[in-house]
């Protein structure tokens, strides 16, 4: 999703400085998504046509480190890479609309010494020497892609005689292939060098019975073995005023995130009126909590949780106005079959009287280094609660993506529904593409209806 969404990647604070996440403006972001994730889903994928048979793909906004650390980033200036590690393997993606004959040549300067670098596409491979002050292209060679999809180039520096492989700054692809359409990362208009390299984001937007005032939102998410790289964001029960999941910080950290945004809007919580600020009403056992601030500002809580893979987990949030001009929000958590809840917190958001509205979910990739290393989740047995106590399935979700899958600078993002669930995958530049818009039913569930104690839930710090 997008910019720093009060993702807690440190401690929780009360210096915004330090509940950022990697990028800078996550909290934003988030907005975006509990507020306008409706609006996204009802706009089509913009087409970008070349005007003709030469492309520039920029390695700043679409390469990665892929090997044999993935995910550790190399020098990256002014949108070029620099690295020295002979070990090290750098991948170039775009995507071609068909198949292809391609013309490849690489735009790089090595200032201080010569060196030798390999690029390899599937089973071709191509030396080059990179040596002179200024850019300049080096031909590659060419290739013939089979089929529609995309297509990465491989690099890495066998010989060096000074302290880096050299700066490299492009790609570049030309083919007399009629009708060819490339797509990538064009440029880093609006820092979508950043973006582009995080990946799309991929929303549900649930249906719900209008009638009842709603006040409880449950859902089921399954993450597949595999589909849990670093900088994964499962987010289950979103909101109009904030939401709530669970994450991969780094290979030893895992959390369970709620979070609700203050009325005022500012980037800074310190700015917040004393009136406005969203007050903590309780908190379950090793959960932190604190403010985020960085384009949108409010109040945060997270758990470290091993979570795993393959193990279902449920999440109920409960939204209720409190007769006084605010509403609570409150969020549990628990293992699928266990009949523990586990308080994650409870927030008061002041200037607020609502009921629950805009239930959503979503999937996003929030560190960039990692997003070339797909994702995935199941998203099932999504109910909502009235006020009575009355549970409501849902088995419709439209389908939408973020700017970054519109504007057709990534194009590896897909949801459906698939028996008793909906799916959303993404980053991994695999082929398929989904169609924002559109919408999935899923299997009823009907059998799993939630049985839930609600009075009986834990409310208040232990």
């Amino acid at each position: 999703m997008g910019l720093n969404r009060g993702r807690e990647k440190g401690s929780a604070t009360q210096n915004p400085s330090l509940t950022k996440h990697y990028g800078k403006h996550e909290d934003f972001h988030i907005m975006r998504h509990a507020f306008g994730v409706l609006l996204l889903a009802s706009v089509a994928l913009v087409t970008q046509v070349s005007s003709g048979d030469d492309w520039t793909v920029p390695l700043g906004g679409n390469s990665f480190r892929t090997a044999p650390i993935p995910g550790h980033d190399w020098v990256l200036r002014r949108g070029t890479v620099v690295w020295d590690d002979e070990q090290g393997v750098f991948s170039i993606f775009f995507r071609v609309d068909r198949a292809a004959d391609l013309q490849l040549e690489l735009v790089a300067r090595n200032t201080e010494g010569r060196s030798t670098v390999v690029a390899s596409v599937g089973e071709e491979t191509f030396e080059v020497a990179i040596e002179g002050q200024d850019f300049k292209p080096h031909r590659l060679g060419a290739i013939r892609v089979a089929k529609a999809g995309y297509v990465r180039v491989n690099l890495v520096g066998t010989e060096r005689t000074g302290p880096s492989f050299g700066e490299f700054r492009d790609l570049l692809v030309s083919s007399p292939t009629d009708g060819l359409q490339l797509d990538y990362v064009k440029n880093n208009d609006g820092n979508m060098f950043y973006w582009g390299r995080r990946g799309p984001s991929v929303h549900l937007r649930y249906e719900v019975p209008r009638e009842p005032e709603l006040q409880y939102a449950y859902s089921e998410i399954t993450v597949p073995t595999g589909q849990d790289p670093i900088g994964s964001f499962y987010m289950a029960n979103g909101f109009g005023e904030g939401y709530f999941g669970m994450q991969v910080n780094s290979p030893k950290e895992r959390r369970i995130l709620f979070s609700v945004w203050s009325p005022f809007k500012t980037d800074n919580p310190r700015d917040i009126p004393q009136d406005q600020r969203i007050v903590a009403l309780g908190k379950g056992d090793g959960v932190r909590i604190g403010e985020f601030g960085n384009e949108g500002s409010g109040g945060q809580s997270f758990l470290v949780f091993p979570w795993k893979t393959a193990t279902t987990y449920r999440f109920l949030t409960e939204v209720k106005p409190d007769g006084r001009g605010s509403t609570i929000y409150t969020a549990w958590f628990g293992e699928k079959g266990s009949n523990d809840w586990r308080l994650i917190a409870s927030f008061r958001r002041p200037k607020t009287d609502t009921t629950l509205r805009g239930f959503h979910s979503f999937l996003e990739s929030f560190n960039p280094s990692f997003g070339y290393q797909q994702r995935g989740a199941s998203y099932g047995n999504v109910w909502v609660g009235d006020a009575t106590g009355q549970w409501h399935e849902c088995t419709q979700a439209r389908f939408s993506v973020d700017a970054t899958g519109r504007g057709r600078h990534r194009l590896d993002f897909v949801g459906g529904a698939q028996g008793s669930h909906f799916y959303l995958r993404n980053c991994g530049f695999f082929a398929e593409t989904g169609i924002p818009g559109e919408t999935f039913t899923r299997k009823s569930s009907a059998d799993e209806k939630p049985v839930i104690r609600l009075e009986q839930l834990p409310r208040t710090s232990p």
